[in-house]
C-alpha cells in the first residue's frame, strides 16, 4: 500500500505515519518542519519512507511532492490531508486578519492542494481514497474560534461536494471528524476536553474507517452523539449555552 498524508510531523499525522508504516506501507510525509520530519523518518524503514518539507498553502510544493511519490513508489492508495492550524481569533482586531487568512489557507486549501495532483491519476486507476481531516469544531460556530470552526466547516463541505462529484469513479473521499486528541494543538487548551483521546488510538481507528472507505466518521464514538446533540440544537439555547464558554487564546502578538 502506498499512502501520502500531510501534517505529518507530529500528533496525529506521525501517529498514521507510524501506523502505516507498521503495516508494511510506503509512506510519504509532508509537513512543514523539516527537523521533525527526519527525527520520525529515523523511526520507520528506510525503504519505506519518504519525507518532503514544505507548507499545504503552497500548491507547487504538494505538486512536486506527489510527482516524487509517484515516481518512488508507484501511484498512491490512500492520500490523507491531515494538516490543519488552530488558533484564537478576534474578528475585531485587525491583527488577527492574518490569522484568520492562514486558518483557511491552510485548512481549507491545504486539502485541495493535497489531493489535486493526486486525482487524475486515481481516476485513471478507477481506484483510491482521499481522506480530509475535519473536525467536530466543524459543527457548529464556536466563540473564541471563529476562523477554526469556520475553516472546518467549509472542509467538511467540500470533501461532501468531493465525495458526490466522484461517485462511480472508483475514487472514495472520506472525511473524518475527531474530537478532542491529545497533539501539540491541543496540549495548551485552556479547558476541559471531554473524551480526550490519545493520537496513537485516533490512529488505529482512522485507519480502520479508511480502510472501510467510511463516508464519514467521527471520533471517539461519544464525540459523534455530542455532535448530533450540536446540530439539532436550537439557536437560542447554543447562543445561551456557549456564550460564556473558555475560549482558545490567540497567539502572542
Amino acid at each position: 500500500m502506498n499512502v501520502f498524508l500531510t501534517g505529518a510531523s507530529s500528533g496525529i499525522g506521525a501517529a498514521l505515519a507510524r501506523h502505516y508504516a507498521s503495516e508494511g506501507a510506503h509512506v510519504g510525509l509532508f509537513a512543514r518542519r523539516a527537523d521533525a520530519l527526519d527525527l520520525l523518518a529515523a523511526e520507520l524503514p528506510a525503504t519505506h519512507v519518504a519525507i518532503y518539507a514544505g507548507d499545504v498553502r503552497d500548491a507547487s510544493a504538494l505538486a512536486s511532492a506527489a510527482t516524487d511519490f509517484n515516481a518512488r513508489f508507484g501511484p498512491a492508495d490512500v492520500v490523507i490531508a491531515n494538516a490543519g492550524v488552530s488558533r484564537g481569533t478576534s474578528t475585531e482586531l485587525v491583527e488577527d486578519l492574518s490569522a484568520f487568512e492562514a486558518v483557511f489557507a491552510t485548512n481549507v486549501l491545504g486539502i485541495l492542494h493535497t489531493f489535486q495532483p493526486f486525482l487524475a491519476g486515481m481516476r485513471a486507476a478507477r481506484r483510491g481514497t482521499l481522506v480530509g481531516v475535519a473536525s467536530i469544531a466543524g459543527y457548529r460556530g464556536l466563540p473564541g474560534s471563529a476562523a477554526y470552526s469556520a475553516s472546518k466547516a467549509a472542509a467538511i463541505n467540500y470533501l461532501e461536494a468531493l465525495r458526490v462529484e466522484l461517485v462511480g469513479s472508483g475514487v472514495s473521499v472520506v472525511t473524518i471528524c475527531p474530537g478532542y486528541i491529545a497533539t501539540p494543538m491541543t496540549a495548551h487548551n485552556p479547558y476541559r476536553m471531554p473524551f480526550l483521546m490519545p493520537a496513537e488510538r485516533a490512529a488505529r481507528l482512522m485507519a480502520r474507517a479508511i480502510a472501510r472507505r467510511r463516508r464519514f466518521y467521527v471520533l471517539p464514538w461519544q464525540m459523534a452523539l455530542v455532535g448530533r446533540l450540536l446540530r439539532v440544537l436550537p439557536r437560542p439555547l447554543f447562543d445561551a449555552a456557549f456564550a460564556r464558554a473558555p475560549r482558545k487564546p490567540r497567539a502572542p502578538g
